[in-house]
């Protein structure tokens, strides 16, 4: 489990560097079109790129700190047992929704990369790379739902930033 909280931080950080890169990119992209009247073909739909892979590959980091949101109207009141039960329930269903978003998604990222689809754009990049990010991404939170569920069965405390109340 050490090893897939270095991929998740690594994750994270890679998806924070996207957001940084989008925010360049745009930037770049303003300046160029409204100070010095020379748009670029590339920025906004790198822009975009980052945007979609930033999301999922942070997704496994974000649940395993806790980041995700929660609606707690009566698991403060549970017994710890009761709150394990809950936790290991909602793990259970990100799993299940995670399996299943990979399995579609793998089979629309394959289309695409078979049939050598593209964006269509003035870029026209290959499609498959902006789907790989759904399948990449929801796999590496089944795994993470999967060690979280794991780490619930054998007795861990639910880290304090995923404790109610605070």
């Amino acid at each position: 489990m050490v090893a897939l909280a270095r991929i998740e931080t690594a994750m994270a950080w890679i998806a924070a560097t996207l957001l940084a890169l989008t925010g360049v990119l745009l930037s770049y992209e303003v300046v160029a079109r409204y100070v010095f009247d020379a748009p670029t073909i590339w920025a906004a739909e790198t822009s975009q790129l980052c945007l979609i892979w930033s999301c999922p590959v942070a997704l496994a980091w974000l649940l395993t700190n806790g980041k995700h949101i929660r609606v707690g109207v009566l698991t403060p009141w549970l017994p710890p047992l009761g709150r394990r039960v809950t936790e290991i329930c909602s793990n259970l269903v990100i799993l299940a929704f995670s399996a299943w978003t990979v399995w579609y998604g793998w089979d629309i990222f394959f289309d695409s990369f078979e049939r050598g689809r593209t964006t269509g754009t003035m870029l026209d990049l290959p499609s498959w790379i902006n789907e790989a990010a759904i399948p990449a991404g929801f796999a590496l939170l089944a795994l993470s739902s999967l060690a979280a569920i794991l780490r619930t069965l054998s007795g861990d405390d639910i880290p304090l930033n995923q404790e109610f109340g605070e």
